[in-house]
């Protein structure tokens, strides 16, 4: 029984869709942290329409919303490319 619950729950979060955990504006640059539940993955988008730029990547989820609050210090802190889209 216990082994049918872990595939059901299982099966749940594979079908979950993406969750937008926050959405906030840095200069004139959006941020989004987005939890993608089949994999229990937190991910960072920022783009900036001004320069056309952007970037990603992935977070643990204990620096989620640090990263979401200093985006740019926090990828340049992980090695992503700053300003590629």
């Amino acid at each position: 029984m216990e082994r049918e619950e872990v595939s059901a729950a299982r099966l749940q979060r594979m079908s979950a869709p993406t969750r937008e955990l926050a959405q906030g504006l840095s200069g004139t640059a959006e941020v989004l942290l987005l939890w993608h539940p089949e994999g229990d993955r937190v991910v960072l988008f920022v783009s900036d329409p001004a320069t056309d730029g952007g970037f990603h990547v992935e977070l643990e989820s204990g620096d989620a919303i640090d990263a979401f609050y200093h985006p740019y210090a926090y990828a340049t802190r992980r090695g992503a490319s700053v300003g590629a889209s």
